[in-house]
């Protein structure tokens, strides 16, 4: 089954990346909006906002993937994309810091709501199993990149347009967002099999702390989180204040991590699914695919943090040093975005292979707000820090707690699961959402 045959599935899904890309250009529009009304205090100001959106999204995530049962999903997907149309719509309004604050805790409060709820519609619409799953990571890529691919249309749209517009464009997209929505036929939820809401918000959080891959995976979002904030928070004023540069160039230097993250994202699944045919062909067995499949993922995702470590490593040292240039920066961000689509994109597949069917779109709502809360570390850190010490102790504070995850990574998730401490396997149950064979699921010790 062709997963973007259902039509359904395919306004569903458009609907989100609209909805997602919006949220990344408003985000980069912010940043410029924040320089505009504080300055050299602007990394401040962003880290502060973008500290709300995390909280947002850790806080209302797993409580709306908790609820999402119990409303009319197709009216409330709807009404979230109507309020983000509206918020948008005011940004350019605003006069003071502290409006910025509250439009941006309403904006992400909605979008926070918008990806469970989303994911909770999909086993409805999407019946097949390989097509499901398959939708499941397709969803948990889209809102992985959004944050870092957002940037490159940004700068198309800035050459053109001032950073005011971006807002008044981004508002129209959540209003065809809200018409896909309604465009589509959502069944009403199935009620849970939790007696309490929060035992079906923690029950994927709770399956992340006792797998150790999951737990990996944890480590690893601190590393993306560290490197990502250099980029997200401290690129406009880096651009502006020490290079010199004009609105645009902010939005182009973003797209260097960008563009780098897209290369790899595309590249990577070809590379991955090419290594795991020849493996099969070169083996001749039945079982060790699947095993040297999950093995590659880690190399892949460890690979990845390394690649992160020295991008920031890199960028300290050419900072601290004076040498850092126009040319110097976009390579480092390059780098970077790179690094973070080698994590990145094969976390959707460990996942899927970690847990059982029907624990699969719990397990993603937990690494949604899991990931959010490594960026709630890192934002404060890139945003007040960088302000108030400079970028060097800045950068180098953000290189160890990259250093950190790389390490914590390598630790708790051993290359060989099956040997030595314990594995926490679950091999995915092939039933229909709702059903798990429990006795699938290899249990840590």
């Amino acid at each position: 089954m062709r997963l973007f045959a259902v039509r359904d599935y395919r306004h569903l899904f458009g609907a989100q990346v609209i909805a997602l890309f919006g949220t990344g250009l408003t985000t980069v529009a912010l940043g410029l909006l924040a320089y505009d009304l504080a300055g050299p205090r602007a990394g401040m100001v962003l880290s502060t906002a973008l500290t709300i959106k995390m909280v947002m999204y850790v806080v209302i995530a797993p409580l709306a993937a908790a609820y999402v049962d119990r409303l009319p999903r197709r009216t409330f997907l709807f009404l979230l994309d109507a309020v983000r149309g509206s918020v948008v719509l005011a940004l350019p309004l605003v006069t003071e810091v502290w409006h910025i604050y509250v439009l941006i805790g309403l904006l992400q409060a909605a979008s926070a709501a918008f990806t469970p709820t989303f994911q909770a519609v999909i086993p409805d619409i999407v019946t097949d199993e390989a097509a499901y799953t398959r939708a499941l990571s397709a969803s948990q890529v889209a809102s992985a990149m959004e944050s870092l691919l957002s940037p490159v249309l940004a700068a198309v749209a800035l050459t053109f347009l001032s950073f005011d517009r971006l807002f008044l464009g981004t508002s129209a997209g959540f209003l065809v967002s809200a018409l896909l929505v309604l465009s589509t036929r959502i069944p009403d939820a199935r009620p849970s099999t939790h007696t309490r809401a929060w035992d079906k918000a923690a029950a994927g959080i709770r399956t992340f702390l006792r797998t150790p891959r999951l737990r990996g995976i944890m480590a690893l979002n601190l590393v993306v989180a560290s490197a990502g904030s250099i980029v997200v928070v401290n690129t406009v004023n880096h651009v502006r204040d020490e290079l010199g540069g004009s609105q645009s160039d902010v939005a182009w230097m973003l797209s260097a991590s960008g563009t780098g993250t897209l290369l790899a994202a595309l590249v990577l699944p070809r590379v991955l699914d090419r290594i795991a045919a020849r493996t099969v062909m070169v083996t001749g067995a039945l079982v060790l695919p699947r095993v040297l499949d999950r093995i590659a993922a880690r190399t892949v995702m460890v690979t990845g943090a390394l690649v992160l470590l020295g991008g920031t490593a890199t960028a300290v040292t050419l900072f601290a040093t004076g040498l850092i240039t126009w040319a110097g920066t976009a390579i480092v961000w390059a780098v970077i975005g790179v690094g973070m689509a080698l994590v990145i994109t094969p976390t959707g597949k460990v996942i899927r292979a970690s847990v059982g069917r029907n624990e699969i779109p719990e397990a993603f709502a937990a690494q949604f707000s899991l990931s959010h809360l490594a960026w709630l570390v890192t934002y404060p850190v890139a945003g007040w820090l960088g302000t108030n010490a400079g970028f060097t102790l800045t950068w180098s504070v953000l290189t160890a707690l990259a250093g950190t995850g790389a390490i914590g990574a390598l630790l708790l998730w051993p290359r060989h699961e099956g040997q030595g401490a314990t594995t926490g396997l679950a091999t995915p149950a092939r039933h229909a959402p709702g059903i798990t064979d429990r006795s699938t699921l290899t249990k840590a010790a």
